[in-house]
């Protein structure tokens, strides 16, 4: 591989922790800026949706700029966004400041995966772009732990220091190591996106991919005050436990891959019901230490087990229903998954703010599991009858 290609990984690495390092940290958040859990669960929420709305429209607004100076842009951005949340002095300072991270976010995945492919042979762009996207894996292996180990000694605030300085080393890597003459695609078009999102068919998918992925975020989100108040870990104890979290997560994204590519809809029924059976045992589990471990374990593996059938299944079905656009239901996709986690992380935060309270941010996050599977079966029936649902002329 490239050297230019370590580059995109160390960028994916640094967008990658600040997405994820927040879930740890939530709990010392709400204390400093005096404020609920529910409101702070609100920072996920808001992150996801700069994701999920910024990445088709700025993407489309900067598809003119040349590809170097765009990412050195957007990594200049998202350096802009972690120190603002670093110096914030308010929680709406601090929700700006994540919203101008998560534009840097969206538009990066978008743009470096089509880099990542051009640098090297046709016969490896898909290492290069699993090599790009490895830097968000290892981010929340380590990353994420250790940004919420930073924050917990040192404030929530030192740990955006340290992603904004992750920010500064990608900006060198990709100044130094990226090459000046990269192939410019041709900009993504609104009307484009229109004629995605007006696909019955994909947009099945996408909503399987929100709600699937999502329901577990409603949990998620809230783990570290659900180890520390409901099952009796330390605040120590929570980055160790992140880090095997990641490293189930890790496990569970290759073997989702193994698992889905011959038949995805089979893959992700399987693992729909799965993921809803685990969170439902989390309910149960979470009062106990080692129980609640082993529930995670198995959570984690199957919260980005879904993630390649899910990708793979948008690219299959828009290859079909419309076979012009199948980079833009790609993107879209991405969009979904963010979605999902803010959808996730907002109902989460109701929950915990109810009588329900936070223990059962599991079961709640199983319901929209369910719903995910329920529109899995359905989508796979219309497979099987050549049915097109609401399909444009």
């Amino acid at each position: 591989m490239p050297l230019a290609i370590l580059a995109l990984t160390i960028a994916a690495y640094a967008i990658g922790t600040t997405e994820f390092v927040i879930v740890g940290l939530l709990p010392t958040v709400a204390n400093d800026l005096h404020i609920t859990l529910p409101l702070a669960g609100l920072i996920v929420s808001v992150y996801a949706l700069g994701v999920t709305f910024g990445a088709p429209i700025l993407t489309a607004l900067t598809g003119k700029i040349e590809r170097k100076p765009l990412l050195l842009g957007l990594m200049a951005l998202f350096i802009v966004g972690n120190t603002a949340a670093a110096l914030a002095p308010s929680y709406e300072i601090l929700l700006v400041a994540r919203v101008l991270a998560a534009f840097a976010h969206g538009v990066f995945f978008s743009v470096g995966s089509t880099i990542a492919a051009d640098l090297v042979p046709e016969n490896r762009r898909a290492s290069a772009i699993a090599m790009m996207f490895m830097g968000l894996t290892v981010a929340i292996v380590t990353g994420v732990p250790m940004g919420t180990y930073i924050g917990q000694i040192l404030g929530w605030r030192a740990t955006f220091w340290a992603v904004a300085a992750l920010g500064i080393i990608a900006f060198l890597a990709i100044a130094i190591l990226l090459p000046r003459n990269l192939k410019k695609a041709a900009p993504a078009r609104f009307i484009d996106q229109v004629r995605v999102l007006g696909s019955g068919r994909l947009l099945i998918v996408f909503a399987m991919t929100a709600l699937g992925y999502g329901g577990t975020f409603v949990a998620f989100t809230f783990l570290a005050p659900i180890l520390q108040e409901i099952t009796g870990f330390s605040e120590r104890s929570v980055s160790l436990i992140l880090v095997l979290y990641g490293l189930a997560i890790a496990v569970g994204n290759i073997a989702g891959g193994r698992i889905a590519n011959n038949d995805p809809v089979k893959a992700l029924i399987g693992l729909f019901i799965m993921q809803a059976i685990v969170l439902i045992i989390l309910t149960f589990t979470v009062t106990s230490p080692v129980l609640t471990i082993v529930t995670l374990v198995a959570l984690g593996f199957l919260q980005f087990g879904n993630v390649p059938g899910l990708q793979l299944y948008v690219v299959q079905l828009a290859k079909e229903h419309r076979p012009g656009a199948v980079d833009v239901a790609s993107a879209l996709n991405i969009a979904a998954f963010n979605l999902g986690i803010a959808i996730g992380a907002w109902l989460g935060g109701l929950v915990v703010e109810s009588p329900l309270g936070l223990g059962a941010t599991p079961w709640v996050g199983a319901i929209l599991v369910v719903g995910a599977l329920l529109l899995t079966i359905w989508s796979g029936a219309l497979d099987r009858r050549g049915v097109s649902v609401l399909k444009a002329a």
